[in-house]
């Protein structure tokens, strides 16, 4: 009983994490979502780099998505001692997204998160090209959301 209260409390805590930056989002002015925009893409960009299709995850197993969530949290932990903060929150939606996968009850922030990021600017665009030609990465833009992360078409505009 007491592992499931505490499973429950996991599992709210990660839910109210991806809220909070949904609603960070709702409220942020452009340039604050166009950054988390292009952070995002540029993540996508490089894991693809490394091997992993990040708008795939959830065609990923169980196993390869906790691992990534894992190798995130450290990195995201890297980079904002080293107060890369721009580049932590790009990398902190593709964790969630992963999170989300398995845990559908963090969907819904995600997909609020997403369908903001999808909304954004040409300057994101701009931005996540020059980040990956400035990092060696093929300035290739994917701008979707990752599969089973279908923003609601009615909140669209």
């Amino acid at each position: 009983m007491f592992n499931a209260w505490q499973q429950e409390k996991a599992t709210a805590a990660l839910v109210g994490e991806a809220q909070a930056i949904a609603d960070r989002l709702a409220s942020a002015k452009k340039h604050v979502l166009d950054s988390y925009a292009a952070t995002a893409w540029f993540w996508a960009a490089s894991l693809q780099a490394e091997g992993q299709d990040a708008y795939a995850i959830a065609n990923w197993p169980a196993a390869a998505a906790a691992r990534f969530a894992a190798s995130a949290q450290t990195r995201i932990a890297a980079l904002r001692k080293k107060r890369e903060y721009d580049l932590s929150d790009g990398l902190a939606v593709w964790l969630h997204t992963a999170r989300a996968q398995h845990e559908p009850r963090i969907a819904p922030p995600v997909q609020q998160i997403w369908q903001m990021i999808l909304s954004a600017g040409p300057n994101a665009d701009t931005m996540a090209t020059e980040m990956m030609a400035e990092a060696g990465l093929p300035a290739e833009l994917l701008r979707k959301a990752p599969i089973g992360i279908a923003p609601d078409p009615a909140k669209e505009g």
